[in-house]
């Protein structure tokens, strides 16, 4: 049995050692030891052609046709693809990212798009390529085929990949427009105490901070429910930690909070607001308290309140995800959670190489569950839905009379 991982590795620490002739041998050899099917498992694992390696072996076969054989130069051959065209991995990168899909914490990213898919649409934009060197270009730039058990992740709806594609499209043109684009969702609530926090920290050996052994809530400490904004043109985070329900009017007052402090302050001219979220949960597209919030808000602000709702099934892919609660986790790995104040200066202390910062505020008010809105209120709501999927995509404006 073959073993391509294997073989990539064992190119990649003699490569520097062979020229061209030798790599060229030595791929022939590892072909022949495959036997039938290994020039094309040599050629996926090394990123050589398939003719050079067959040329390897006709040189293995032939010994005497070797004698006087010319090496190029360094560099020598054609041109690579990617080096000839400036914008080929550029403009497969934009088809591939709004379909991305995997684990949002994980720096291997799968796609959903086939080889050929992709080779058509690069080829429809004027580039000269196939399925073979976009295969071989995902692999080289951290992608890799989808497993079975990263696809169920819950309904499937037909029109999923078309949303990705609306709300990056949509991004897109409010970005340009400087228009504040926002991501929310609720984190993980977590419960107060010293409890076990997964991840480890350093301590001196044999000397682990010691935890409760059973993961029940303490009454008089509560939970925390962290609802999190992120700023996508900015890169900036801004969580507002809860201490009641997750509740939808909990939600929108968390995003009027994030406007107050930082939204209107970063952008003095908006005349819109876009919010992209789950369809689920608090800010769910079916909570008639979520819209009915929205509306409150933008009767406030009079700013509109654009919001699109990522698929079922797909809260995972939602920025907030792997932009800002991943690296909030990794903070605060392995250090248990014993109240509110450490919950929010960890969040708080969140930082990355690449820029984000995190605020983090306390919100100790109560938002009682089951509050209803009646059919009176509801229809009191200027909301536009979009031509596409309206249920997922629309605009909520000011109400004039208010």
């Amino acid at each position: 049995m073959y073993d391509e991982s294997l073989i990539r590795r064992k190119f990649h620490e003699l490569r520097p050692c062979l020229d061209e002739r030798a790599r060229r041998w030595w791929a022939a050899t590892e072909a022949k030891a495959i036997g039938w099917g290994g020039v094309s498992h040599v050629a996926h694992a090394t990123g050589m052609s398939r003719d050079t390696i067959t040329k390897g072996i006709n040189e293995l076969n032939t010994p005497q046709s070797n004698v006087g054989v010319r090496l190029r130069k360094e560099g020598g051959g054609r041109k690579k693809n990617v080096e000839k065209d400036s914008t080929l991995l550029s403009d497969m990168e934009l088809l591939v990212e709004p379909a991305t899909r995997g684990d949002p914490e994980s720096p291997l990213r799968y796609t959903s798009k086939s080889l050929r898919t992709l080779a058509q649409e690069l080829r429809e934009q004027g580039h000269t390529t196939s399925h073979e060197f976009v295969a071989q270009l995902l692999r080289k730039n951290g992608y890799s085929l989808q497993a079975n058990k990263k696809t169920r992740e819950g309904t499937n709806h037909q029109d999923r990949n078309a949303q990705f594609e609306f709300i990056n499209k949509d991004v897109r043109i409010q970005q340009k427009n400087h228009q504040p684009v926002i991501s929310v969702d609720t984190k993980k609530k977590e419960i107060i105490g010293n409890f076990k926090n997964n991840g480890r920290e350093w301590h001196k050996k044999g000397r682990p901070e010691e935890v409760r052994v059973h993961d029940f809530e303490i009454p008089e400490l509560g939970k925390a429910v962290p609802y999190g904004i992120f700023d996508i043109d900015k890169n900036k985070g801004w969580v507002n930690v809860g201490i009641d329900g997750d509740t939808a009017e909990f939600a929108v007052e968390s995003i009027r909070r994030w406007w107050k402090a930082n939204g209107k302050k970063a952008y003095p001219h908006a005349t819109s607001l876009t919010i992209t979220a789950d369809a689920g949960g608090s800010n769910s597209p079916r909570a008639r308290l979520w819209k009915y919030e929205l509306q409150r808000f933008s009767n406030e602000t009079k700013v509109q309140m654009r919001v699109r709702h990522f698929p079922p099934g797909t809260s995972k892919w939602n920025k907030i995800e792997h932009r800002l609660f991943s690296f909030i986790s990794q903070n605060w790995r392995g250090k248990p959670l014993i109240s509110h104040t450490v919950i929010v200066n960890l969040i708080a202390a969140t930082k990355t190489s690449k820029g984000l910062t995190v605020e983090c505020v306390l919100d100790t008010n109560k938002y009682p569950t089951g509050k209803k809105i009646t059919d009176d209120e509801y229809a009191k709501i200027n909301i536009t839905p979009e031509k596409f999927h309206g249920e997922w995509n629309y605009t909520i404006k000011p109400n004039n009379n208010n």
